[in-house]
């Protein structure tokens, strides 16, 4: 139903001489009609600040109610009736109004509002009716009232922050939450995300939002929390991945992997800064070798094992030629690393009866399917991370070479169920270690000449190795060699 303009005043009639001792049904009946003409888009840009300080005047009184009924631990469902629909209409007058949301912030609605919120959330009393609808509803006022303002969302974060926050994100009702972290999404600006993980910041809210990733994968604000402010903070991946539990680090790498999955390789701005892309680079130098536990079907740390598969799969995207991530390339040791731990992990699997085993029946492995192992493809993602360091690189080309690692990369160019397109990878590492490296070249002719590896698996994945000129080529077998 929509009022005249001039009617605003009408519909609060029973508020208009004084604020009621106790509010009753009729009060409620005139906010649900003033909630329904804040629905048009004309009345809502004609009413003016008396019509607010009216509802400011409401909105008062009932913070003293409920704080009333709080503390002395009293169910009043008309009062949280009231309470709801008096949001709705707050709610209602935001909507693509900017004079609207400017007039309510200087009448000191933010400040009220949050107080009301604040007391709604400070006791579990999800035994009284209505209060479900009054928080979702005071959550909703508050992101109508951010959206687009950026006073509006200085003063609610300001008020906010970090304890109303955290406790929105950790209510049982869903909507709720996913209302908190809409509002949260709409003050977010970086100034804000370095006060959630900067060196001073509050960094619970921000875990509870890599959680809620987990536990809540249905709602896309927490996700888009990290992904368009969280992941760009330089210390965000740094302070979560130190400080939370392992299941926590699950969560954070697999957002981390599937924002890199979404990203452009070419763009030079992919939401993760370089100091980022370092700490990630350093914890798998540090923690690598958690994953050889794995071999062992009586492994007694899982996920320190699976983060390390995690950081493996991060750092392969990161190096698949991102002009913003290549200078990992040159990052301390982590070809070092790469080749020690596949050296180890190839070793392992040359005992048999392990993930690591070499296996071309694609049968069962371990305690279950191989393609349901976390260390499925784990040796062929090594194997790509050194390909990816070598490419266009000389001295990790070189460095391979007095690593002995050329051999070992040959060794892993056969067909392997436990490593879906090892094969493949291993060719385009060899691609890349051969260009344009003359000593290494010789170093494959050599082998070859001495039997100790062939170009048999190549050939079995339609390539072939060509001397000449005393340089080794690499070209498909149904593709004549250029003059």
């Amino acid at each position: 139903m929509a009022l005249p303009s001039h009617g605003s005043w009408v519909s609060l009639g029973v508020f208009r001489d004084r604020l009621p001792e106790k509010v009753t049904a009729e009060h409620l009946g005139s906010l649900q009609d003033l909630t329904a003409a804040l629905r048009s888009p004309e009345f809502r840009a004609s009413i003016d600040k008396d019509l607010f300080r009216v509802l400011l005047g409401v909105l008062t009184k009932l913070f003293c109610e409920v704080q009333d009924a709080v503390e002395g631990d009293e169910s009043r469902p008309l009062c949280l009736q009231v309470t709801t629909e008096t949001f709705r209409c707050l709610r209602n007058a935001c909507v693509q109004c900017p004079p609207n949301q400017s007039a309510l912030r200087e009448l000191g609605f933010v400040s009220v509002g949050v107080g009301i919120l604040s007391k709604l959330l400070e006791h579990h009393l999800d035994r009284w009716e209505h209060l479900c609808d009054a928080r979702r509803c005071g959550i909703q006022f508050l992101g109508n009232l951010a959206a687009g303002n950026q006073a509006c969302k200085d003063d609610i974060w300001e008020q906010s922050f970090p304890q109303l926050f955290l406790h929105l994100l950790q209510l049982g009702d869903e909507k709720a939450v996913g209302y908190g972290c809409m509002l949260l999404h709409s003050c977010l600006d970086q100034l804000k995300v370095e006060q959630m993980v900067g060196r001073d910041g509050q960094p619970a809210v921000a875990r509870r939002v890599v959680v809620l990733c987990k536990t809540h994968p249905q709602l896309d604000w927490p996700i888009l929390i990290v992904t368009e402010h969280l992941l760009r903070s330089p210390g965000f991946i740094q302070e979560i991945y130190s400080n939370s539990s392992d299941e926590e680090r699950l969560t954070l790498l697999e957002l981390v992997s599937a924002h890199l999955a979404e990203g452009q390789t070419d763009s030079e701005d992919c939401g993760i800064p370089p100091g980022a892309a370092e700490f990630l680079a350093s914890c798998f130098h540090s923690s690598c070798k958690d994953v050889l536990l794995l071999h062992s079907d009586s492994c007694s740390d899982a996920e320190a094992a699976l983060a390390v598969i995690r950081l493996l799969e991060i750092l392969c995207e990161m190096t698949s030629d991102r002009k913003a991530f290549m200078f990992l390339q040159d990052y301390p040791d982590l070809l070092e690393t790469a080749v020690a731990l596949l050296k180890e992990v190839h070793l392992l699997g040359k005992e048999g009866g392990n993930v690591f085993t070499v296996a071309q029946d694609f049968s069962r492995v371990g305690p279950g399917p191989a393609s349901s192992h976390p260390a499925v493809s784990f040796k062929a993602h090594l194997v790509r991370l050194v390909g990816n360091l070598c490419h266009g690189n000389s001295n990790n080309q070189n460095k391979l070479r007095e690593l002995d690692g050329i051999p070992l990369i040959l060794d892993n160019c056969s067909i392997d169920s436990n490593n879906p397109f090892i094969s493949q990878w291993a060719v385009f590492a060899i691609r890349n270690i051969l260009e344009r490296n003359a000593e290494n070249q010789s170093l494959v002719q050599a082998l070859k000449r001495q039997g100790v590896a062939d170009d048999s698996a190549l050939r079995e994945m339609g390539f072939q190795v060509e001397e000449r000129d005393g340089s080794l080529l690499l070209r498909p077998l149904n593709k004549s060699p250029q003059p």
